[in-house]
């Protein structure tokens, strides 16, 4: 099997390419932030603290997550209900990202994306694949973007959505998920010592997507 591994920050775009190119390429998309959503949005729901290690780790016996590809598409499934659409507010943004620092939560969720790339050809893109997940990816990209950037896209994301909202507020909590991913004690977000490193400030996602699949199949040949 062959996997394909994309990290980087909030907003760099990373689960739309990583879906382009997973699509153009013939791999099994795996977006393993979603994992990480639906456990947050579980702790949101039942009122337990992201922050309590001890509380989570009790709340994580009751939660089960699954994936399950339907034509084509991933959705993510928490306890039996599909989630897939409630997991991309910013309130279960924040709580995964103070939530996903926990070992706990790594633990609960490791296997499962593992197992995913012994049994498929992936691309699979988060915050740790390549560094944590899978250190033996065939190939790793860190993905950026600038701040600002990154910013304007999620907000006309919302925008697109019906959620009003500022995008000064956007760019707060844009830094805030930065500085949250980047100080965390257990896998920070940072690049992987053999990551290419691709910023796509200013490039459209077809000028990224083209870019980020030539070196792909550069790497793999």
């Amino acid at each position: 099997m062959r996997s394909i591994a994309i990290d980087g920050p909030a907003g760099a775009g990373k689960s739309t390419l990583a879906r382009k190119i997973a699509g153009e390429m013939g791999f099994i998309y795996v977006d393993t932030g979603a994992l990480y959503r639906t456990v947050a949005l579980y702790l949101l729901r039942e009122g337990v603290d992201a922050a309590e290690a001890a509380k989570v780790e009790e709340a994580l016996e009751r939660i089960q997550v699954d994936i399950r590809f339907e034509g084509g598409t991933q959705q993510v499934y928490l306890n039996g209900e599909r989630v897939s659409d409630r997991i991309r507010t910013p309130e279960v943004s924040m709580t995964a990202s103070v939530s996903s620092a926990l070992p706990c939560v790594r633990r609960f969720l490791l296997d499962q994306q593992r197992q995913m790339a012994r049994t498929h050809d992936v691309v699979m893109d988060g915050r740790d694949i390549g560094t944590v997940v899978l250190p033996e990816a065939d190939v790793k990209i860190f993905l950026t973007a600038s701040p600002e950037d990154r910013a304007r896209r999620r907000y006309e994301e919302f925008i697109e959505k019906g959620r009003e909202i500022a995008f000064q507020e956007v760019l707060r909590d844009m830094k805030q998920r930065d500085a949250q991913d980047e100080s965390r004690a257990v896998a920070p977000l940072k690049p992987a010592e053999d990551a290419l490193l691709v910023d796509t400030t200013g490039e459209t996602l077809a000028q990224s997507a083209a870019r980020m699949i030539g070196l792909i199949q550069e790497r793999m040949v």
